[in-house]
């Protein structure tokens, strides 16, 4: 029986077949757990003044641990049906969402007055994750129905369609950022006449709410069936865009604003007076910030492409019109981040 079993092991592996075992979890959990202590050997690089590739280096595997769990998610989307390679892509999921759950640790550690270091709060929430996928043996729950879904598809659309109103204007908003500081203040100004308004500001907070609470029903639907690699980016890029609006509304409206009274201007989020590259607890804002920016364009563009394919649209188009969105998602990323960072034109 065993001289079988290890020979059917081997098959599997010649065929590339995967075989799902209750560790794979702790993959995504891997990357989670460490991301923290990237971001220490970053500032501490920094902090040493000797620079060099170090800095680089750190600050590059900072961002490719989250961003590695879209691969891990892709990797195991094949058996759509078995349920420990669904704890997985659903762990990888909220590992990708690693940067903006850190940060709201950060802040919330900091509200409560934690005496415990959030990097042990964060370490452990983590572990009791992967303890809890590996040792959850529970089939995959009967789904809600395709109607059910494709109404909330359909509002989860409809909301986004307004909320792009007040993302471009932000997004262009820090773009002028790199003008300076007074050009982005000038421009915030004139914005928040509309979206700080009593009328305005409320509705905007529920429909970011009813956003996270749609997608997050999408997300776990769709993440049951088999996932080709622009979905498997659609969902991660939702998750993270789920956990980054959650992290922004406490850390603007709770903390800055209800608890310290805090302006929420570009000082604020450029982490003044030390910024985003020397102060240890703000390094955590690069990534935070930069891969915020670059999902939610590629959020967008994910929805076009479905759109564009549900409309007879051929299948390379939209692809190629997707890629391009991720080209600009990432541009318009890179520009705001180096903005945050001290860049000037």
């Amino acid at each position: 029986m065993l001289e079988g079993s290890v020979q059917e092991e081997m098959a599997h592996m010649r065929s590339g077949r995967i075989v799902p075992t209750p560790m794979l979890p702790w993959l995504p959990v891997a990357t989670a757990l460490a991301y923290p202590w990237v971001l220490r050997l970053f500032h501490a690089a920094i902090a040493s003044a000797t620079y060099g590739v170090a800095p680089a280096l750190c600050l590059a595997a900072a961002f490719a641990l989250p961003l590695s769990c879209i691969l891990i998610a892709w990797r195991y989307s094949s058996g759509a049906s078995d349920a420990c390679l669904l704890r997985v892509r659903r762990t990888a999921f909220a590992a990708l969402a690693a940067p903006p759950l850190f940060v709201l640790v950060g802040v919330l550690s900091g509200l409560l007055h934690s005496p415990i270091k959030d990097v042990w709060v964060w370490s452990l929430l983590w572990l009791v994750v992967g303890i809890t996928a590996t040792i959850t043996r529970a089939e995959p729950k009967r789904e809600p129905s395709s109607g059910t879904i494709g109404r909330t598809r359909v509002l989860h659309g409809i909301s986004a369609s307004i909320i792009l109103l007040f993302i471009g204007f932000h997004l262009f908003n820090h773009l002028t950022g790199l003008l300076g500081p007074d050009v982005h203040a000038r421009v915030m100004a004139f914005g928040r006449v509309a979206y700080r308004s009593h009328a305005i500001e409320p509705v905007l907070v529920a429909l970011l709410l009813f956003q996270i609470a749609s997608g997050a029903r999408l997300a776990w639907r769709w993440s049951v069936g088999p996932l080709d690699f622009a979905r498997t980016v659609q969902i991660g890029s939702g998750a993270y865009l789920a956990a980054f609006i959650l992290t922004h509304l406490n850390s603007a409206i709770v903390s800055a604003r209800w608890v310290h009274g805090i302006k929420t201007d570009w000082a604020w989020a450029a982490g003044a007076p030390d910024g985003l590259l020397i102060d240890a607890w703000n390094t955590r804002l690069v990534p935070h910030y930069a891969l915020g920016v670059f999902f939610v364009i590629t959020h967008l563009f994910c929805g076009l492409r479905i759109v564009m394919l549900a409309h007879g649209v051929r299948t390379s188009t939209a692809d190629r019109v997707w890629k391009i969105g991720l080209l600009c998602a990432g541009t318009v990323s890179l520009l705001i981040t180096a903005a945050l960072c001290g860049l000037r034109i």
